[in-house]
């Protein structure tokens, strides 16, 4: 019988004169890694992971001795390889080296793979499957080597077009990208890491969103099972570390049910609107699926998330209501999704909108009856109305500080989460239900003897008062830079009303609050955390989702920073640059972090270590491979604007600004 004929593919892996005589290389042929290695003139290709503890042969040493002697060093412990032969010294077959076909051609040297087997279905496919399956379509992170067999599930995943992978130059960014992702869709995208500190790194984008409410998956990577617990390399207590943070953590094991494993971390970060989380050890990732072992799926495991809120509480919020003149609608962040039933009720009741900052967007400013924003970062034309008000409809608002709500008038709360009623002090009536709900049934039980105060002369004069102001702080121009009203009236005038805007934190962003006139852009930010270094990453994320979610296609992304932002991440403009995300930043420098300067001088504290020593962030976009523009003048700002959002690209105004004038 004659033996089985194996069919070959040829991979071209190099030219003929990469390799010098005596040298050794790394090449790839198809996705199979080989030292690739030139003994005077003869070329020969191994595996090159060294059988002992993985190193790579590629990069080890070649030495010829006298009398014939050839020996490939592995870079890590030293062990030998004949490169001719793939035997170690003493010829000890078991722990050799397998050779592959090599053939040098005209146009280069090529190495032989037998045809690729049919691929066998692992864990990782399983619950990759099962991710895709609950809508999880986007993953941002990094792929390193307690990921890879993880990471080799999300590629077939990627190839079957069932997801899109970013790969970030910083795991931060990625948790960070997937908050804005969260905050702007309300699903969750997932971030990848390795072990050790590519886990830790993702802390900081977690808890952005965990304290914000937005759901995300975290997927990272965690050494071998066989050496868990000792202290191997790269091996941090993922379960502890992530216990704060994540809603729901679990280990994945061997004998884990894997898709049901999936199914509920899913499910908790979509329920939740929170943090789930999965660890992987190295060699679970790669275990062979049991047979009956089949993906799983959102279907029969989630219910329609509607409250309705009990009669009689309804009866005591319509009582009020009933009572009142010069009521006013406060909006937050959790009414994002009802604000067609919230405008309606609003006209209902002749009853000006206001916002909270992390609602800013959700009720454009060019409303009749909108008042713009509450709190440090608004306007004085919402604190005018609050103060004139005797009676407060809240929907979707935590009531914090920075708003600053009003306790002496009476106060109707509504909120999905039972917890937010009354967190920080009593309100009048806490109505515990779905907003949308709410405000429907509210508008449907006023009586027609119903009548409140038209306020819509008293805002429109309000506004008129404050774009006087506005216009007065536009012309303020001490040589040192822009003022941030001049700013924020260009981006006004050129952002389309359907875009997205991540926004960063400090004096940029409590300008942009109270100077930038919303028409209707969504506004994603860092709310409780706060964090410096949000608005580029999370634009990426919001970008992503303009590609995979229908109803934001096509929308244009923005972000907003200062200089000490987006030195966080500034990396990622890079990564922007890489897949051709169309995003432009708007950059505020100053050159110091000016909202602690501030804060220095207002305690009476000296101002130090606040300056900073800046490039020219429009050069260094360019640099990256998309368009900078630096701005210096008021007369240039609207044109550059212009320029970089018509850019398809990743496009940086840098502005020069003046610190004292915010």
């Amino acid at each position: 019988m004659n033996d089985e004929i194996i069919p070959l593919e040829w991979y071209r892996v190099a030219g003929v004169h990469d390799v010098p005589p005596g040298r050794v290389t790394t090449v790839t042929a198809g996705t199979h890694s080989m030292a690739l290695t030139n003994i005077d003139g003869t070329f020969t290709a191994m595996d090159n992971r060294c059988p002992h503890q993985g190193g790579p042969l590629g990069e080890g040493s070649i030495e010829i001795g006298a009398g014939g002697q050839c020996w490939l060093r592995c870079p890590w412990h030293g062990w030998d390889f004949d490169p001719r032969t793939g035997l170690p010294p003493g010829g000890h077959e078991d722990s050799g080296q397998r050779l592959y076909p090599t053939e040098v051609r005209e146009d280069g040297i090529y190495v032989a793979l037998a045809a690729e087997a049919p691929h066998e279905t692992t864990v990782t496919d399983v619950m990759a499957e099962t991710m895709t399956n609950w809508g999880v379509t986007t993953v941002f992170g990094m792929v390193g080597h307690s990921n890879l067999g993880l990471a080799d599930a999300l590629r077939l995943q990627e190839k079957k077009g069932q997801l899109s992978y970013y790969g970030i130059r910083h795991e931060g960014a990625a948790a960070f990208a997937c908050s804005g992702y969260a905050k702007l869709t309300g699903k969750p995208a997932a971030c990848l890491t390795i072990a050790g500190p590519g886990a830790t790194n993702l802390m900081t984008g977690l808890w952005d969103a965990k304290v914000d409410r937005a759901p995300v998956l975290a997927l990272t990577g965690q050494v071998d099972v066989q050496v868990l617990g000792p202290g191997a390399f790269q091996e941090i207590d993922l379960a502890a570390a992530f216990a704060p943070v994540a809603r729901f953590s679990q280990t994945v094991l061997h004998t884990s049910k894997h898709a049901e494993l999936m199914s509920l971390a899913c499910k908790n970060a979509l329920v939740e609107r929170d943090v789930a989380h999965l660890i992987f050890p190295d060699d679970v990732q790669t275990l062979p699926a049991a047979d009956s072992a089949f993906a799983a799926g959102p279907e029969g495991r989630v219910a329609a998330g509607i409250v309705a809120p009990a009669q009689d509480v309804l009866a005591d919020a319509l009582s009020l209501i009933e009572k009142s003149k010069r009521p006013i609608i406060i909006v937050g962040y959790g009414a994002r999704d009802a604000m067609n039933d919230v405008v309606a009720l609003a006209e209902r009741l002749n009853a000006p909108v206001l916002t909270t900052f992390k609602a800013k967007g959700q009720m454009s400013d060019s409303h009749p009856l909108a008042a713009g924003v509450l709190g440090r970062s608004g306007t004085p034309v919402a604190s005018w109305f609050m103060n004139e008000c005797d009676l407060i409809l809240a929907f979707g608002s935590s009531f914090s500080n920075h708003t600053g709500i009003t306790r002496k008038r009476p106060v109707i709360q509504v909120d999905f989460d039972r917890m937010t009623l009354g967190k920080f002090h009593a309100v009048t009536v806490p109505v515990w239900a779905e907003i949308g709900v709410t405000t429907r049934l509210l508008g449907a039980g006023l009586s027609e003897a119903t009548k409140t105060v038209d306020q819509r002369p008293e805002l429109e004069e309000r506004w008129s008062i404050w774009r006087a102001e506005k216009q007065s702080r536009i012309d303020d121009d001490r040589g040192q830079g822009l003022s941030s009203a001049t700013v924020f009236a260009a981006l006004g005038s050129v952002v389309p009303a359907d875009a997205i805007i991540a926004v960063d934190v400090g004096n940029n962003t409590y300008s942009f609050g109270r100077y930038f006139e919303s028409r209707g852009q969504r506004v994603l930010m860092s709310g409780y955390l706060g964090s410096i270094g949000f608005s580029f990453p999370a634009a990426m994320g919001a970008w992503a989702a303009t590609r995979d979610q229908a109803e934001y296609r096509g929308r244009k992304v923005l972000s907003v920073s200062g200089d000490g932002g987006f030195g966080q991440y500034m990396g990622e403009f890079n990564t922007a640059v890489k897949y051709g995300m169309d995003i432009t930043h708007v950059l505020l420098n100053n050159s110091q972090l000016g909202k602690i300067a501030k804060e220095q001088r207002a305690g009476e504290w000296p101002v130090w270590q606040t300056d900073l020593h800046n490039p020219s962030f429009a050069a260094y976009a360019r640099l990256c491979g998309g368009k900078g523009i630096r701005v210096a003048k008021p007369d240039q700002l609207e044109s550059a604007m212009g320029d970089a959002l018509g850019h398809s690209g990743p496009a940086l105004v840098e502005v020069i600004t003046d610190a004292d004038l915010i």
